[in-house]
């Protein structure tokens, strides 16, 4: 039966289907949508069909990626209840040709169906009624923790936890919660309004002390030059506005209650910054964003709040989010469905920067070279060795060249350097003057340049091609500048793009990341993961950047993160916030967010109240030893272990427990410096030391 196709190929074809629900181990389609499938798919439910009883019941398929199985599941009430129990199930061994049954009609806690849409066709008769329900859920947070909801009992105290109920595909809040108002008070909508409930829409405007992060991330990325235009959709109280113009650009602004008299102009760069996500009428989010876009130049900035935490609880569940206390709405996106809102309403392929925040860019190649520059590492010019004369003499005419060089890779194509007819006059071509720049310098550290910009350009041409497979980055739609780089540092387009697409093939096999990880001369590893410094990812394996890259592409570079930890048995990639990292000896965890690469699901830890939350050891481990402090981190990791605090690392892993060895050895910390406390008793100290004389003996031996 499966002879004429390997397992690994169907597992492909799963992975590749547009249709029905994938999950780590299997593909679920609804029978309604087999026909999309492919036709080898097809062949397969085909011959396995041939082996189900007479009459045989069902609603779904599972396509099993571990073993050669496909399963044919029913679900008797898919299209009435929200979340249908599974009746029966009936399991055919492709290989055996063995069929197995399952019975779950008498079961108390039977498995159970959530986001009904995902296994249907957009045609299908309720695919809409489905979707509707699914964002309810979502925003309400009802799928946070997705572990313990699969069964019929750990969904009912999910809703019990939440104080809703369900009703005709509707999100209510139970009678206890809200006490005289009626349940389905909550969410009956009316092209997103609501007709007894008055959203304060401008209750939504906060002051900050600085620029939003949107605004912010724009200027750090250098979207704005000496001459750019700002315009600010919906600026509230008009902070970005005033702040973008105290830095010298033409900036303006609207907001239909703050600012409801001042004109809507166009503008090089417009900023709509967390707009869409508290317009409670899905019809006015949507022309508020179309609007903005029809104002925009060449960069519009969308932001919205995404769900990355515990946001549920304590609010109502109303159109397709929730109505805080202070009677402002909040819808909550997933980054996934962000950026898919984004791209069909605009019809563009946005950009992700952060958590919620995405570029969009009116030029095509704007776009490519913005994403190209994301994933650009650090070069340094290397340093003048050998001082001669000659060097000396032409110093000023060389320096253009060197920093061309530094900067590409490669040396300059025609008159790709500035001013380049003096050097040309002098040395007659660009290959003898930078003859005498090696001459000067270190060969070995000009190849290491091209080497790391040759794979600056793979890390970006397999992610740009990550997203869609079937829709291949073209070479016309790069600058001149990266086409130029691209055809001296490789030969040609086609060696780079073959080589960038195996890069990716690599990265999907089993195993792989967890070797790259235990192979890394760079960051931290234990049993669990690799940790790296963010200033060291540029430094990491080629393959360990794209891994990386394969989430900053998707979801946006976590800002302000101190670690990125590389788990190794598991596909994912958790960002760990250390705010005082370069202050503070042991610094305490934050906040973390870690991404399954599966899913995209992201999940948000915060730590901020603990009393004891995780510390740091041997910062230094995570660093390059280019770091600015790493010699000073270092000097503090050998005083401890030569005082014997690291013994047993393991056990001082939290705040309590490293304070409480500190209190131990009678030391404290001053900086990175251990000393003696004050209040120490002599005998004690005397004893401690000569403990640590015998251990170290004991090791010199």
């Amino acid at each position: 039966m499966i002879a004429e196709y390997s397992h690994n190929q169907l597992i492909a074809l799963c992975q590749q289907s547009k249709v029905g629900k994938k999950l780590p181990t299997a593909l679920y389609v609804h029978r309604s949508a087999i026909a999309s499938l492919s036709p080898q798919l097809q062949e397969c439910d085909r011959q396995a069909r041939l082996l189900l009883p007479e009459e045989s019941e069902f609603t779904l398929i599972k396509f099993n990626y571990e073993q050669p199985k496909i399963s044919y599941l029913f679900y008797p009430n898919f299209d009435t209840d929200p979340h249908p129990a599974l009746h029966h199930s009936i399991q055919v061994d492709l290989k055996a040709q063995i069929v197995q049954q399952r019975d779950y009609q008498n079961s108390p806690n039977p498995p159970i169906l959530h986001r009904k849409e995902t296994f249907v066709n957009p045609d299908y008769p309720n695919y809409q009624l489905f979707a509707q329900l699914t964002k309810q859920e979502e925003a309400i947070g009802l799928f946070h923790e997705t572990r313990t909801i699969g069964t019929r009992k750990g969904w009912e105290q999910r809703l019990q936890e939440y104080n809703v109920e369900l009703k005709d595909h509707q999100v209510i809040s139970s009678p206890s919660r809200t006490g005289t108002r009626q349940c389905t008070e909550l969410v009956e909508v009316r092209d997103g309004l609501k007709e007894d409930i008055k959203i304060d829409r401008h209750k939504a405007a906060i002051h900050r002390p600085d620029l939003s992060k949107p605004v912010r991330l724009a200027l750090e990325a250098g979207l704005f030059t000496g001459s750019s235009t700002f315009f600010d959709y919906g600026c509230g109280h008009g902070e970005d506005i005033k702040r973008i113009s105290d830095r010298g650009f033409t900036s303006t602004g609207w907001d239909p209650y703050y600012l409801p008299q001042s004109d809507r102009t166009s503008a090089e760069i417009v900023n709509l910054g967390y707009i869409i996500n508290v317009i409670e009428s899905q019809i006015e989010r949507r022309e508020a964003l179309i609007k903005a876009w029809e104002l925009t130049q060449q960069v519009l900035i969308v932001s919205a709040q995404v769900l990355i935490g515990d946001v549920g609880k304590g609010q109502i569940a109303y159109s397709d989010g929730v109505v805080s206390s202070r009677n402002t709405f909040q819808k909550y996106y997933e980054q996934e469905e962000l950026k898919l809102y984004i791209d069909q309403v605009l019809g563009v392929d946005s950009v992700p920067i952060a958590l919620g925040i995405y570029f969009v860019f009116r030029d095509e190649m704007q776009a490519q070279s913005f994403r190209a520059s994301r994933f650009r590492s650090r070069a340094t010019t290397p340093r003048i060795r050998l001082i001669s004369k000659r060097f000396e003499d032409y110093r000023v005419l060389l320096t253009p060249l060197m920093d061309f060089f530094t900067e590409r890779g490669r040396l300059p194509v025609g008159e790709e350097l500035p001013n380049f007819e003096p050097l040309l006059t002098e040395f007659g071509t660009v290959r003898r003057a930078f003859n005498l720049i090696v001459s000067a310098t270190n060969q070995d550290e000009w190849d290491a340049i091209s080497d790391k910009r040759r794979q600056d350009i793979l890390v970006f041409l397999a992610l740009s091609n990550f997203d869609n497979p079937d829709k291949r980055l073209k070479l016309s739609q790069l600058s001149p500048l990266y086409q130029t780089d691209i055809k001296v540092l490789f030969g040609s387009y086609q060696g780079a793009s073959t080589t960038s697409a195996l890069m990716l093939f690599n990265l999907g096999k089993s195993g792989f990341i967890k070797t790259c990880c235990q192979n890394s001369k760079i960051g931290r590893l234990d049993s669990q993961a690799l940790y790296v410094h963010v200033s060291a990812l540029d430094n990491l394996d080629i393959m360990l950047r794209l891994y990386e890259g394969c989430v900053s592409r998707t979801i946006g570079r976590m800002d302000g993160a101190t670690l990125v930890k590389f788990h190794l048995h598991k596909p994912k990639i958790t960002y760990l916030f250390y705010p005082d990292f370069d202050i503070d000896p042991h610094p305490k965890l934050q906040t973390s967010i870690q991404i399954d690469l599966r899913d995209l699901q992201v999940r948000y830890h915060d730590r901020r109240s603990s009393t004891n939350p995780p510390i740091l050891h041997r910062k230094e481990s995570y660093l390059m030893p280019s770091y600015p402090q790493y010699e000073k981190f270092a000097k503090l990791t050998q005083q401890e272990e030569d005082w014997a605090l690291l013994d047993n690392i393991n056990e001082t892993c939290h705040m309590q427990d490293w304070q409480q060895i500190l209190d131990q050895n009678y030391v404290e910390l001053q900086g990175h410096r251990l000393v003696w406390r004050k209040d120490a008793d002599p005998n004690a100290i005397k004893l401690l030391k000569a403990k640590r004389k015998i251990k170290s003996h004991t090791k010199g031996s």
